[in-house]
């Protein structure tokens, strides 16, 4: 063997891989043709920062969106939330990049500040041995700072609207070679919240820009944005089904007042390993925060009312395991991938189908298992059967032991999806509660 030959194969023997994850993986990240990173064409340096990550092989997403993407075509892709859609984009516009152009080349789109501050560090970690400069500039943050740090080289900007546009109109940001646009979370950034910031802010683009969008719904704005911004582009639907396959959905039948009794149920028989918990305002976060607290449990509380330095230390401690259990209002829906998360309780069942799919999708990331739990009282009704109606899937009662297996990795090990889980009879409320006390 040549010492060409050699160094091919030693290079993965180097890397500082994470531990292996044995969790057990659904069919909307497995199913793929066994297709590797390296078929794409990748830089080496790249392909290490993505093994690095712990990615073994690319999910359906990736699989049929990176190859289009480098290829420069635009790219309109349908996927559910946790099956990989950031490294889908992530990984061309990196790739794309040049690092020894000291300019802006590309822009990742995002709606809130804290899926900017995730998506920002994914970047920097895929880039790890690449001399990329990643910048994350969001509103809620010293404006002085971002233009210091535009003084300096920056690569690739990963920024929520409103404070990259700040920056353009201001001269700060020069857009001039910036050829690839992404907007993650597409349905969200076109609506009616940032109406009109994304027809000012491409117009600082170049003409020859290529635009991949990527999110898991798409309402009618996306066309006529995809008519107005976007050529040739090739899409891409893996949307036949709309919930995660390893997301198991549970409703419990109550009245308002027994909603803290329940929820002190729940937290003393589920095998929780870290829960996100959603009400409807900011009023009723702060408040159900208050009394778990007092019953005992740690909790954090995040919504979009706090001051942003306060929600990114919120943030990244609940990332980093200091605390079981996280309440938010739908600040929180939008991309938040935090793997040990393993329970979502929507505590206030959400008014409409979108919204109970961004929540319900914060469990079981990236194929592994997980449920979500839903409080449901007589005005809910007709809203649960609506949104099983309008997502084709079905929220069953709680039954009176929620089988571990379904949500918990220690009990998963050596499973099949295809395991046949034994019905568990199922009870109401009322019995389960008088059960436990």
């Amino acid at each position: 063997m040549d010492s060409t030959q050699s160094n091919d194969n030693d290079w993965k023997a180097v890397l500082r891989l994470p531990p292996k994850d044995t969790r057990i993986k659904t069919a909307d990240v497995t199913d793929t043709k066994g297709v590797e990173f390296e078929e794409f064409g990748l830089s080496r340096d790249l392909l290490k920062g993505i093994y690095e990550k712990g990615w073994e092989m690319p999910s359906p997403i990736q699989e049929a969106s990176i190859a289009i993407a480098l290829s420069g075509q635009d790219v309109l892709a349908r996927a559910k939330n946790g099956t990989g859609k950031t490294g889908a984009y992530c990984i061309p516009c990196i790739e794309k990049i040049d690092p020894k152009k000291k300019v802006i080349q590309a822009i990742i789109l995002v709606p809130t500040r804290e899926l900017a501050l995730q998506t920002s560090q994914i970047c920097i970690e895929l880039s790890n041995h690449l001399k990329l400069k990643v910048m994350v500039t969001t509103g809620g943050t010293d404006l002085r700072d971002d233009i210091l740090r535009l003084n300096s080289t920056v690569h690739l900007v990963v920024a929520t609207p409103g404070r990259i546009l700040d920056l353009m109109e201001k001269g700060v940001a020069d857009m001039s070679h910036c050829r690839i646009l992404v907007l993650d979370e597409a349905d969200k950034l076109l609506s009616l919240d940032f109406s009109g910031t994304l027809d000012r802010l491409i117009a600082y683009l170049p003409a020859d820009r290529q635009v991949l969008l990527y999110s898991a719904t798409f309402p009618r704005t996306v066309e006529v944005f995809m008519r107005r911004y976007m050529r040739n582009t090739y899409e891409i639907n893996l949307m036949e089904q709309l919930t995660l396959l390893g997301i198991s959905q549970f409703y419990a039948y109550v009245q308002e007042k027994q909603k803290l009794h329940c929820l002190n149920t729940l937290f003393r028989k589920l095998q929780i390993n870290q829960a996100i918990i959603f009400c409807n305002s900011t009023q009723r976060v702060e408040l159900l925060a208050k009394k778990i607290t007092e019953l005992g449990y740690s909790c954090y509380y995040i919504h979009s009312k706090m001051a942003q330095h306060h929600r990114n230390r919120i943030f990244h401690d609940f990332r980093q395991g200091h605390c079981r259990n996280l309440v938010c209002s739908d600040l929180l829906t939008r991309g938040i991938d935090i793997q040990a998360v393993n329970v979502v309780i929507n505590f206030d069942f959400p008014r409409n189908s979108e919204t109970y799919l961004h929540r319900i999708g914060r469990s079981g990331r990236f194929g592994h298992l997980g449920i979500a739990v839903n409080l449901v009282t007589y005005e809910d009704r007709f809203n649960l059967r609506r949104i099983e109606t309008e997502l084709k899937t079905r929220i069953e009662p709680i039954p009176k032991e929620v089988d571990p297996r379904l949500y918990v990795a220690e009990f998963q090990t050596g499973l099949e999806k295809s395991m046949a889980l034994q019905p568990l009879p199922y009870m109401s409320l009322q019995q389960m509660t008088a059960s436990s006390t």
